[in-house]
């Protein structure tokens, strides 16, 4: 018999409704501070109230997490992953619309 550890899985369940205070929303994403302020500067990300007690939703940790990504793995800057998310969010829409047409919706 295996032995599982609580630690082996953990993980966020996101939902449109789900909200991070700023610290949360680092923690969440791996980013420090200074980085989520530069992703909202830029773009990238949408946070709502006054800074810096911003409020951040499950759909900005979502693209924060996707940013980062680009950012530590192809190595772009902020307004270059804003640009990519921007890029690949229109390209979502264009497929969900191919989608519907093609089915008769």
């Amino acid at each position: 018999m295996t032995n599982v550890t609580k630690d082996s899985l953990s993980g966020i369940v996101l939902t449109k409704h789900i909200s991070f205070t700023t610290n949360e929303f680092c923690r969440a994403c791996g980013a420090d501070q200074t980085i989520v302020i530069r992703m909202v500067e830029e773009g990238v990300i949408e946070a709502a109230g006054p800074a810096p007690d911003w409020e951040f939703h499950g759909e900005a940790l979502v693209r924060a997490q996707r940013a980062m990504r680009l950012i530590e793995d192809l190595g772009v800057n902020l307004a270059g992953a804003a640009l990519a998310l921007d890029l690949l969010d229109r390209m979502e829409e264009l497929e969900a619309t191919a989608l519907r047409v093609e089915s008769g919706l």
